[in-house]
């Protein structure tokens, strides 16, 4: 199969024609011999490449999360490079003046097929941007690295919109990039001048190692696809004092708390009958983040069935056992949370408030997933319409 910047390489007149072209990129953003789009697209006689934009994380480097990432000028080619994740909401998109520079937006980073994770919300705001200013933009397609078929969790109650879900969306959309942005174009209104440059050969049942690509980092703490599989649940762990594994070398695989009983809390889930996953208990001790250099019970997620295995649910069974189990040790996260802090970062998360209510009540797995998975709807009438492969 090709990614879309490999298409766009052989002919790139044909979506670039003469523009002055922005190019939105991260450590994603290489061919299958691991070359860079910056250089690829620099070194090429027929693109004019004039400026770089970098989401969270940098367009190069590897900034932890939350960390603001300052305007830089690329150490390879000398161009320009605008940061997309400064210390507000505002800093998350370009600037008008940033796109008088260009008359083209290239956006080409891998997701990772999760709501929360920023990079397609950096996608919709380079959108929203590009539509005033009458910019174009070109979306590089890539894989869903978990597939395009599973689908799991729910919408986004008004108001709670944020960084990591601008669009009541699931958590686990089962979409490309060049998928969501045709959906956030069409159903949800952005309505700029788009075209996708779609991958070719790829098939929505595919896992990322059927895709015959290397696996680059998308972010820090997403190692491996192992990590990603599991992302779509165990990122709402960072809406509680639990740790999601972060400063160990297995994130969101393992999770664990000071005050957690490993065996007891395997013991519990088990109970849970959660499909296409084991869970292992052991000691973690992060080196940073939550609870850095504490000795911490632990599980780690072993996901032995892919098809199976439901990333949201399990998510959800380990918070309502950890609260049932430690009801005085586990706590929600009040700190700030992707430049909000008026709301719980848990409900930014799920996009409601109903569902951590509904783990507080004590209520079980299937009445909180009934919760969880709601709010669906403008999704559902237009995902279909948005889709580009079979």
């Amino acid at each position: 199969m090709r990614t879309g910047l490999e298409r766009l390489l052989e002919e790139p007149k044909r979506w670039l024609g003469k523009a002055r072209v922005g190019l939105v990129a991260n450590p994603t953003s290489v061919d299958r011999r691991l070359v860079h789009a910056v250089d690829l697209l620099h070194g090429h006689p027929d693109v004019d490449l004039r400026l770089l934009f970098g989401p969270e994380h940098g367009i190069r480097g590897a900034a932890q999360d939350m960390i603001a990432v300052g305007d830089t000028r690329d150490p390879v080619t000398r161009l320009p490079g605008v940061s997309l994740y400064g210390k507000s909401f505002e800093s998350l998109s370009p600037t008008p003046q940033h796109l008088s520079q260009i008359d083209l937006l290239l956006f080409d980073i891998q997701d990772v097929g999760a709501r929360y994770y920023t990079y397609a919300a950096t996608m919709a705001l380079c959108m929203r941007a590009a539509k005033k200013s009458q910019v174009k933009v070109v979306v590089l397609d890539r894989p869903n690295p978990i597939g395009g078929v599973q689908i799991e969790g729910g919408g986004l109650d008004r108001g709670l919109e944020n960084f990591c879900a601008l669009y009541p969306i699931p958590q686990r959309h089962a979409m490309t990039m060049g998928e969501l942005a045709r959906l956030y174009n069409d159903t949800f209104g952005i309505g700029c001048d788009l075209e996708v440059v779609p991958c070719e050969g790829w098939r929505r049942d595919w896992y990322y190692d059927e895709c015959d690509l290397p696996w680059v980092m998308p972010s820090p703490n997403m190692p491996t696809l192992d990590t990603a599989i599991v992302y779509p649940g165990m990122c709402l762990l960072e809406g509680t004092n639990l740790s999601e594994g972060r400063g160990t070398s297995r994130p969101f695989e393992l999770f664990g708390a000071p005050f957690i009983d490993a065996r007891r809390l395997a013991d519990e889930l088990r109970r849970y009958d959660l499909p296409g996953v084991i869970f292992r208990p052991c000691v973690i001790e992060p080196t940073f983040h939550k609870f850095a250099g504490q000795r911490s019970g632990a599980l780690q997620l072993h996901v032995t069935d892919r098809p199976a295995f439901q990333a949201y649910r399990t998510a959800m069974a380990a918070l309502v056992a950890v609260r049932s189990l430690w009801p005085d040790a586990f706590a929600w996260r009040t700190e700030s949370y992707e430049f909000r802090d008026d709301v719980p970062a848990f409900d930014l998360l799920t996009g409601t408030a109903s569902v951590r209510k509904a783990i507080d009540n004590g209520e079980d797995i299937d009445s909180v997933m009934r919760v969880a998975c709601t709010g669906t709807e403008a999704y559902d009438a237009g995902r279909s319409r948005a889709l580009l492969y079979d």
